[in-house]
């Protein structure tokens, strides 16, 4: 999620029980998503959300939750605030952790940030994100962008596998997990889920809608 409404749709999460919530730093270029988040990332752009706005939404949705709080966005945006700086920004502002979608694993190792793999990562690549990541490995299920789709990728199961064979670290799989019975499914294979597009279709209709729909998938999991 991005933009002014955030900390209120960060407490509606939370409040139908996520465990995490990430929020979108938008990029006008965003390589890694469709079309929802794409369109969310338009309008906060076009709302005024710079970064030091995104940073001091940050900071008001750090007041109004307590779960860890995990900004996403690019690395060109880092490369215009100054990476060093923004590190330090983002941590200040009340961020637990961070992901750069387009930020290769064996690129600015200084920076802690959760790294992403997906089901055409070689071993190699995997064994060095378990080792640099931050908390936990972010698994892509797909090869393309975020967004809903009608089932889960058959892509998931043998992506963790492999990973698991290489680290202990917890495994979220995220992209494409649209539905509580695909986040079941997918929560079976993999430590936890993360849901991007669907979470910003149902807070479209408020924060009530969001944390109705939240509630479903957390009530899938259980």
């Amino acid at each position: 999620m991005s933009g002014p409404e955030a900390p209120d749709l960060a407490a509606a999460a939370v409040s139908g029980g996520a465990d995490v919530v990430e929020l979108g730093f938008p990029f006008s270029d965003p390589l890694a998503d469709g079309p929802v988040i794409r369109r969310a990332a338009e309008r906060a752009l076009a709302a005024g959300m710079r970064t030091q706005a995104c940073l001091e939404c940050l900071a008001a949705t750090r007041a109004k939750v307590d779960v860890p709080l995990v900004p996403m966005t690019y690395s060109s945006l880092l490369e215009a605030y100054g990476w060093e700086r923004f590190a330090a920004d983002v941590r200040a502002a009340g961020a637990t952790s961070l992901i750069v979608a387009d930020l290769p694993v064996d690129a600015r190792a200084e920076l802690e940030r959760v790294q992403l793999v997906a089901p055409t990562s070689t071993d190699e690549r995997i064994g060095l994100a378990a080792e640099r990541t931050d908390g936990w490995l972010y698994l892509v299920t797909v090869a393309g962008t975020t967004g809903a789709r009608a089932s889960l990728s058959p892509a998931l199961a043998p992506l963790v596998e492999r990973t698991r064979r290489l680290t202990d670290v917890p495994l979220y799989a995220g992209f494409g997990i649209s539905t509580p019975e695909q986040a079941a499914v997918a929560a079976d294979l993999a430590d936890g889920v993360v849901v991007g597009s669907a979470a910003l279709v149902a807070a479209e209709n408020g924060v009530a809608a969001l944390e109705s729909f939240v509630a479903q998938l957390r009530s899938a999991l259980a």
